[in-house]
């Protein structure tokens, strides 16, 4: 199971166990993320689940279109329900950005 720093909007950070075959959404709120809002429960509709992932990975176009609504989006930015977690995320860092 990976670990994933996640880093919340007062800038506390804590690293957390997730399962892999899982959403970042799902396991960000299994953990206790309350900031991630994931309203639309993870069916890439809403982008209130909009983080920053380091290292940086490639957003769908779906994601793309979302994120432009953002006036936080940056060029890390992501949606987690659309990172679907593997052995290869361990180390991953999140931010959770500031909310639109």
């Amino acid at each position: 199971m990976p670990i994933i720093t996640v880093v919340s909007r007062d800038g506390t950070g804590r690293a957390v166990e997730m399962d892999t075959g899982t959403t970042l959404m799902e396991g960000l709120r299994d953990h206790g993320f309350d900031e991630v809002l994931a309203m639309c429960g993870g069916c890439c509709s809403c982008a209130t689940c909009h983080v920053y992932v380091e290292p940086a990975s490639t957003a769908t176009e779906e994601e793309d279109a979302l994120l432009a609504l953002s006036a936080h989006r940056r060029d890390n930015s992501r949606l987690s329900c659309q990172i679907t977690l593997a052995p290869d995320h361990d180390g991953l860092r999140v931010e959770i950005p500031p909310e639109d």
